[in-house]
């Protein structure tokens, strides 16, 4: 049940089994001071709350032969309430087509959220084709401003999502920060 309402990653889930929470849970007269023990005992990251993959079949898009980004960002929109459970526990919608500029140029950051619990924003590309480095490049861009032009104090480093079709796991690795 706790794994279910708090998005528990594999890896916190294998870390509740092996402690024996579950025992220890049952035998405390202090439940809540067990599990809040439990949440503390390493700090969150990234990778304990960010989903590999998404699965996106709630969109509901019908078969075509192609799709554009706009089309995926309009149903994404459309479902956001759900998009949002698929992300998992803690996700905050703050912006879609978020404009920032740079010397009179204007570029779109898709969509940005704020992840309550990592104190953080969390920016979401979305790409309909393969991974490509232009966008890992693309979403460095949007992370570095927002590093310096929208964090405020207490908040941790902007987390980029690259939401593609497909990914060269290799490529991917060795475009991967922190």
């Amino acid at each position: 049940m706790h794994a279910v309402k708090n998005s528990w990653s594999v890896r916190e889930l294998k870390r509740a089994i092996s402690s024996a929470l579950y025992e220890r849970t049952g035998l405390s007269t202090d439940k809540a001071a067990v599990l809040a023990g439990h949440a503390g005992a390493q700090p969150l990251v990234v990778a304990d709350v960010v989903k590999n993959p998404y699965v996106l079949e709630f969109l509901g898009l019908a078969e075509r032969a192609s799709y554009s980004e706009s089309d995926l960002e309009t149903a994404i929109i459309t479902h956001l309430q759900t998009f949002l459970v698929e992300l998992g526990r803690g996700f905050c919608f703050e912006a879609r087509q978020k404009r920032i500029t740079f010397d009179n140029e204007h570029y779109f950051i898709d969509l940005v959220f704020y992840h309550r619990i990592l104190k953080c924003h969390v920016l979401v590309d979305l790409k309909i084709g393969t991974f490509s480095h232009a966008d890992a490049g693309q979403i460095n861009v949007y992370l570095n401003y927002y590093r310096e032009q929208e964090m405020t104090e207490g908040d941790n480093l902007p987390v980029g999502l690259i939401l593609c079709a497909q990914k060269n796991d290799t490529l991917v690795r060795y475009h991967r920060h922190g």
